[in-house]
């Protein structure tokens, strides 16, 4: 009979161990499927922060003014559009992983336990701000660290930007020793705050695994006398333990966290650096010009200072171009002829008087508009990668081939073009250090004819070529801008004598204005500029 309740009692406890384990086994199958969507969602939220972050600096520093691009500067920039944006982007990551998973475990734990035995569990309420202490003083250590080490990827960053780009004057003038120590120098400086802040995030993680083990042999020792008292079982004591770890092992998991944070920290606020600037030259909120750019440019007593400087880089500058006429500006080296041109497609603010377009404050119009009816060739000439054909439809996105091609023959690029193996569908690398200097300033001169705007600037792109080619394109060009406002910035006198007008700037100043043999009787600065070149344009 002993026998037959015997076999009774252990067939159900089978049934019921087959019952229970069917049922956990369902909750780890369950709990494993929720931990692969949590990774899956994680990483897509994740992700496309970073996407939309990128996309939003990238947005406001295309609207920023080329003060506000000098102030941050093109290294610092760079890193935060990505270096940056990715530390924000993984601790996002972990956060959404473990921010809600590692509370709910150890607020469970705490439950638990407290079931258990609430004595016992003063053990938890002494570790706990132990365990918060010691995550909160060693992120407020690391927090200014990680600040240093942003900044210190941004000197990187820098010094390698300069070495790279300006690798042909650094070998010229046999600098390479010293730009190899500038390097080793921004590196050693990363390098060692890298390895401060790694030391002092490594030591976290021994502490937490100390503490762990400390509050283990806690609840061991305290649990053994609550036992031999009679006011606790054994097996509560073991589940006590694992609730216990549970609580610990979510500690960790937020401590892991803690690690990340401070340098997302510091980069979520270089960031809202780039974010909370606003941009000093904007779109009014209802533009008074509409429709395409007639040419009619008028500088209606203009004073302009950079940011910071002692004196005006223009001063009192009055005068207005109308279309089919060429008004070409000269003066000596910071006489201020590119910063006057810069005011036309609105690059910087006036800070007195008013440069008018069609005769409307530039301020007044979009800026898409106004920029629109301006073919711009800048001073430093600068191609993209692609092929030339991309590059010169840079200037009119729906080009046709023809106009390309007319576009590259008026400025006298149509000549090397040819000569190149694949013609238009020839790659240009990057900044265009795969042609000379000259084809770089036809290329650019082609790319500012395409569009066939109503106002042209040319801002010193002639004294790349030689003076053959300088006239044969000037020739070309002619009849192509008869009916246009024209504008040319210009060293050389050969280039501007046949203007319509002639600017001489002098320390930011009109030194004198009007036709080459009306400037040669009025202007003394006009006349020595002529006589400085005279010899050399005799002997070419």
């Amino acid at each position: 009979m002993a026998d037959i309740v015997d076999v009774g009692i252990v067939s159900g406890d089978t049934g019921y161990i087959l019952r229970v384990g069917a049922l956990m086994l369902l909750v780890a199958l369950g709990g494993t499927a929720v931990a692969v969507l949590a990774s899956y969602f994680s990483s897509r939220v994740s992700m496309g922060l970073g996407r939309d972050l990128r996309k939003a600096v990238f947005s406001r520093v295309q609207g920023f003014s080329l003060h506000e691009v000098d102030r941050f500067g093109a290294a610092t920039l760079i890193t935060r559009t990505t270096n940056d944006i990715t530390q924000v982007q993984n601790v996002v990551m972990v956060m959404l992983r473990m921010l809600l998973f590692a509370p709910m475990m150890a607020i469970g734990g705490v439950i638990m336990a407290l079931s258990k035995d609430p004595t016992l569990s003063l053990v938890i309420v002494f570790v706990l701000p132990v365990l918060g202490a010691t995550i909160g003083a060693v992120a407020a250590k690391a927090l200014p660290l990680f600040r240093a080490m942003q900044q210190k990827i941004d000197r990187l960053n820098r010094v390698v930007r300069e070495g790279l780009t300006g690798i042909r004057v650094i070998r010229a003038f046999n600098r390479v020793a010293y730009e190899q120590e500038r390097f080793v120098d921004a590196n050693r400086d990363l390098t060692e705050t890298a390895i401060t802040v790694n030391r002092l995030m490594g030591a976290l993680m021994p502490v937490m695994m100390l503490l762990m083990n400390l509050t283990a042999i806690a609840v061991v020792w305290f649990g053994g006398i609550r036992i031999d008292a009679g006011h606790m079982e054994v097996g509560d004591l073991m589940a006590f333990i694992q609730y216990v770890m549970h609580i610990m092992f979510s500690m960790m998991l937020l401590s892991m966290m803690f690690v990340l944070l401070p340098r997302a920290s510091a980069s979520a606020a270089r960031i809202n650096e780039v974010l909370d600037v606003v941009p000093a030259i904007a779109d009014p909120p209802e533009p008074r010009a509409s429709g395409p750019v007639r040419g009619e440019v008028e500088f209606r007593n203009v004073t302009f200072r950079y940011p910071g400087a002692e004196r005006p880089a223009l001063e009192s500058i009055s005068f207005r171009a109308r279309p089919g006429e060429v008004t070409a500006i000269i003066g000596g080296t910071g006489a201020g002829k590119t910063t006057l041109v810069n005011l036309i497609p609105r690059y910087y603010d006036v800070q007195e008087g008013a440069v008018l377009v069609d005769g409307v404050d530039v301020r007044e119009w979009r800026q898409a508009d106004l920029r629109a009816g301006i073919g711009y060739v800048p001073q430093r000439a600068m191609l993209f990668s692609g092929t030339i054909a991309e590059n010169i439809r840079f200037g009119k996105a729906d080009a046709t081939e023809e106009e390309i091609a007319r576009a590259a023959a008026i400025a006298q690029a149509d000549g090397f073009i040819a000569e190149m193996k694949d013609g238009y569908a020839s790659e240009i690398a990057q900044g265009g250090t795969n042609v000379s200097g000259g084809q770089k300033q036809r290329l650019t001169i082609a790319r500012a004819l395409v569009r066939r705007p109503a106002i042209y600037i040319f801002d010193d792109n002639f004294s790349a070529l030689d003076f053959r080619t300088d006239a044969r394109l000037r020739a070309a060009l002619k009849p192509e801008i008869a009916r246009s406002t024209v504008f040319i910035v210009a060293q050389r006198v050969s280039t501007v004598m046949d203007a319509d007008r002639i600017i001489v700037l002098d320390q930011g100043r009109v030194a004198g204005m009007g036709t080459h043999r009306e400037l040669l009787q009025s202007c003394e600065v006009y006349r020595e500029i002529v006589a400085s070149q005279l010899a050399e344009e005799e002997l070419a």
